[in-house]
């Protein structure tokens, strides 16, 4: 066979190999495998999360949230609860789950309840550790999925609240730094955002849950760390209102939500 013969059949053998594989790699590519969100495709495409600092020196202080702990109840429209969200607690943890800072809306800390202190710190916690950089989850979407019968049930369990963060209110402080740990799964606790990357937690308690929420998603977006999606990404989610959810939350006494009344926790009968 001559040498022209040769490269002419190498030839042909190249084009068609690079068809073949051009075809391939066309139905791979078109494949839901491939194409949907979170898919095989996306891994091709530039960074989308990560790369925001998280530290506590990059989150906000307790003067900065203190003042939005007074702030909040101010904006958006009545908040609800009990008091309206004027006796909050707040805390902030990092990426890490480490606490950064701790406030209270009070001028003296035990007048606010003090055992909401340790709520607000394991409301960060969670809302920090079950949020991922491109799928915030607020702790009032925890509630129906950790009730006996759901899907997670018990989740609760591998994360119990670290005793020794256990301070009295002049002592807030004390805990900076460490990992205290807690699952909450009602409202109160949302991730932080920066940049499509998740930076931490925040948490507040000191009125009913739904009012919790309300303060949380507020001081949040006053501090500029809401998710990709806005700040009703992972808004706390009714049934009367919104219809079946494995994400709803109960409604609390003077249930408001984003300024509108929604409606009251059902009254206790037979007891």
């Amino acid at each position: 066979m001559s040498r022209i013969r040769i490269r002419i059949i190498t030839a042909i053998i190249g084009i068609v190999t690079l068809f073949i594989a051009g075809c391939s790699q066309s139905s791979r590519t078109g494949s839901p495998g491939e194409t949907q969100q979170g898919a095989a495709s996306d891994l091709n495409g530039p960074p989308q999360a990560g790369a925001s600092p998280s530290t506590c020196k990059d989150l906000p202080s307790a003067g900065d949230l203190r003042a939005w702990l007074r702030q909040a109840p101010g904006v958006e429209g009545e908040a609800g609860g009990l008091f309206s969200g004027r006796r909050q607690w707040a805390s902030i943890v990092n990426r890490q789950g480490e606490i950064c800072a701790t406030a209270v809306a009070t001028d003296e800390p035990a007048s606010a309840w003090p055992g909401r202190q340790a709520i607000a710190k394991a409301k960060a916690y969670t809302a920090n550790a079950y949020s991922a950089d491109d799928s915030p989850l607020s702790t009032a979407r925890l509630y129906t999925l950790t009730q006996p019968g759901h899907s997670l049930w018990g989740v609760g369990e591998p994360n119990p609240f670290n005793a020794a963060c256990l301070v009295t209110p002049a002592r807030m402080d004390a805990t900076n730094g460490m990992v205290c740990g807690g699952s909450i799964a009602f409202g109160g606790g949302v991730p932080l955002y920066k940049d499509k990357t998740r930076v931490g937690g925040l948490g507040t308690s000191g009125d009913t849950a739904c009012a919790d929420h309300e303060i949380a998603k507020r001081i949040r977006h006053l501090a500029h760390l809401d998710p990709e999606k806005g700040e009703f990404a992972d808004d706390i989610i009714y049934t009367s209102a919104d219809g079946p959810s494995p994400f709803a939350h109960p409604l609390c006494a003077n249930t408001w939500r984003n300024g509108v009344k929604v409606g009251d926790e059902a009254t206790a009968t037979g007891y």
